[in-house]
């Protein structure tokens, strides 16, 4: 299996033409787009964040740090984007209380690899390297994703446990509320400082707003909504 083997993209691929058309396989796969698609948009936003760092230590050299940084934040958009997407088909056809992760636990880590150090400090990386950096960033992305959506933020360990003994099942509330925080926090590569996108920045902050609105209100919820409006105010008049 290709999501096994590492190859997160060609997962990715194979997701999108399963979700095509409404199919048996449509409700597991959208699961696992969502689960893929928070995990790789925040990898390459982490990713993308070192780069710019990089740029900014390099400014008589600054053109791998850019090549790099154009990469990773074109990929942290496509996969923002899809999430919304995939979000929004979720909540209006899946209305379970209970969802369900029927994959296997993702390869990698989620601990920074000391290569994205070396980026943040200005060192150019063989093109190789480079190539290796971003595997083990979407990797990582994905590890600590589900770990959230699991309902077990920051502790693999446990999460990983839950995968070896059968599919996870999460409760609706736990993985809407891991997912608009992800909605939120990765509407970011939209805003005006990146791709000056603000139809996908709505949309993104929309999205996050209808997953709240299916969970239980709490104090977290209530400053996580309270953020996203504020955010909403700040957008100029379209």
């Amino acid at each position: 299996m290709t999501f096994k083997a590492g190859d997160l993209l060609k997962t990715d691929d194979n997701l999108q033409e399963i979700l095509k058309d409404e199919n048996e396989f449509t409700a597991k796969a959208r699961i696992f787009q969502i689960s893929l698609d928070a995990g790789m948009a925040q990898g390459a936003e982490d990713l993308a964040a070192a780069y710019n760092a990089g740029v900014k230590l390099n400014k008589d050299y600054p053109q791998p740090f850019w090549k790099r940084l154009t990469q990773a934040r074109t990929l942290a958009g496509h996969s923002a984007l899809d999430l919304a997407i995939q979000m929004q088909a979720l909540l209006a056809k899946n209305k379970d209380p209970q969802f369900t992760l029927e994959f296997p636990f993702p390869p990698g880590s989620a601990v920074e690899p000391p290569a994205l150090r070396r980026v943040q400090s200005g060192m150019v990386m063989p093109e190789a390297d480079g190539d290796v950096l971003q595997t083990t960033m979407l990797e990582s992305g994905v590890v600590q994703a589900l770990c959230k959506l699991a309902g077990n933020p920051g502790d693999p360990a446990k999460t990983l446990q839950q995968f070896q003994t059968g599919p996870v099942r999460v409760a609706r509330e736990t993985f809407l509320l891991a997912a608009a925080k992800f909605l939120y926090d990765e509407s970011a590569v939209f805003g005006t400082s990146q791709a000056d996108q603000p139809q996908r920045l709505r949309a993104m902050l929309d999205q996050s707003l209808a997953a709240l609105h299916e969970v239980p209100e709490t104090k977290e919820t209530k400053a996580l909504v309270a953020k996203i409006q504020a955010a909403i105010k700040k957008m100029p008049l379209t």
